[in-house]
């Protein structure tokens, strides 16, 4: 019982508060910062852009943005031979509605157009008692954005915690597949499966990954995104 206790203090940690009111935003500009650190690998096969578009659980809060789930992502897909880019516009904090304020304006910044979105939000709406039917407008919203741009999306899905109460648990949960069908998206139904249930994944504040539960969540979900990437000539 303790361990699903702290399991659910956890997940819904995780999954509620994405962002920390300590933690700075970056500008628009540093959310596009490509990871330095993979640079040098020799890959194959045309350029793959990724624009990785969430909040905290992207940024890297706590283990800097070169330690961050996209950084690794990137590393581990140019390690298997995918000649992938990721743009990072994780930004602390972000709620769905801010997310669908920004992204027209983020994609506009971008040199060329994104081969697929990574879209991950929905945590910080928790945390803000934000009602599900809002965030699931939001959504829509953002992949209302997207579609018409005719860009491909993945989207990584969160999961309510039991304590939220089972009615905001069946309505919240319930957006992500129901967005997924309804635009034709890619979905992880849960992208933080890999590590919730166990503590020493997440840093002292029970909330955001160390770096090994990133790395742990890029080997989970590595052949999930892969899939979602467009075959390219």
């Amino acid at each position: 019982m303790l361990l699903r206790h702290l399991s659910i203090m956890i997940f819904a940690g995780a999954l509620a508060a994405c962002g920390s009111s300590a933690d700075t935003a970056p500008a628009p500009d540093e959310a596009r910062t490509d990871s330095p650190a993979v640079a040098s690998i020799a890959v194959e096969g045309p350029e793959l852009r990724i624009l990785a578009f969430g909040d905290s659980l992207f940024a890297g809060y706590g283990i800097g943005r070169e330690h961050s789930y996209p950084a690794k992502l990137e590393a581990a897909l140019r390690e298997q031979g995918i000649n992938a880019v990721i743009n990072n516009a994780g930004i602390s904090g972000e709620t769905s509605g801010a997310g669908a304020q920004r992204l027209a304006f983020t994609l506009d910044a971008q040199e060329e157009k994104p081969d697929l979105v990574m879209l991950e939000l929905g945590g910080n709406d928790m945390l803000r008692a934000i009602p599900p039917a809002a965030t699931r407008a939001n959504f829509e919203a953002m992949l209302e954005e997207l579609k018409r741009r005719d860009i491909p999306v993945l989207l990584m899905g969160m999961r309510a915690p039991p304590n939220y109460g089972p009615e905001y648990q069946q309505e919240f949960d319930a957006i992500y597949g129901a967005m997924a069908q309804r635009y034709g998206a890619a979905i992880i139904p849960f992208w933080l499966e890999a590590i919730y249930q166990d503590p020493s994944l997440f840093q002292d504040d029970k909330i955001h990954p160390t770096t090994k539960g990133v790395d742990a969540l890029v080997a989970d979900t590595l052949d999930d995104v892969e899939a979602a990437l467009p075959k390219k000539g």
